[in-house]
């Protein structure tokens, strides 16, 4: 009987812990935050209770080449865009995802970065230069 009890309490605890804090993990359309038009999907996983993000897809390339990362400096140097990890090592914190980086291929630049919930399905995506205020913002929405 304690048995039961005790599956039954971690499963209902479980349950509340779990409807509280959506699920980042996932696949994740990204919206550019000039024009409001999909970019691209970005495959979110956790790697040693670290999150990153991979380019899985990208909408409407301007041809038929995948383009490559020819801004980015260091190890992303010139690799194609198309399965390059985007979000480096954030770690959970405060209601959010933060203390590691965000890349943007199309400038070739990494950002501190930070990832919070708008809902369960949309997500608030900042990258900055120093403090938050010298930032931008993208909102990324869950492919179903």
């Amino acid at each position: 009987m304690k048995n039961i009890l005790s599956f039954v309490f971690v499963f209902v605890f479980s349950t509340v812990l779990s409807a509280q804090n959506p699920v980042i993990v996932g696949k994740w359309k990204t919206i550019d935050d000039e024009t409001g038009k999909p970019l691209s999907v970005i495959e979110i996983f956790e790697k040693h209770n670290k999150i990153y993000g991979k380019v899985i897809e990208i909408f409407n390339p301007k041809n038929k080449k995948i383009p490559k990362c020819e801004k980015c400096e260091g190890e992303d140097r010139n690799k194609p865009i198309l399965g390059l990890i985007v979000i480096k090592g954030l770690s959970w914190e405060k209601n959010e995802y933060t203390n590691g980086k965000i890349l943007d291929p199309k400038h070739g630049k990494l950002y501190k970065c930070s990832i919070s919930f708008e809902n369960k399905d949309k997500l608030k995506v900042r990258g900055y230069i120093g403090v938050e205020l010298l930032g931008r913002t993208q909102y990324w929405e869950r492919l179903k």
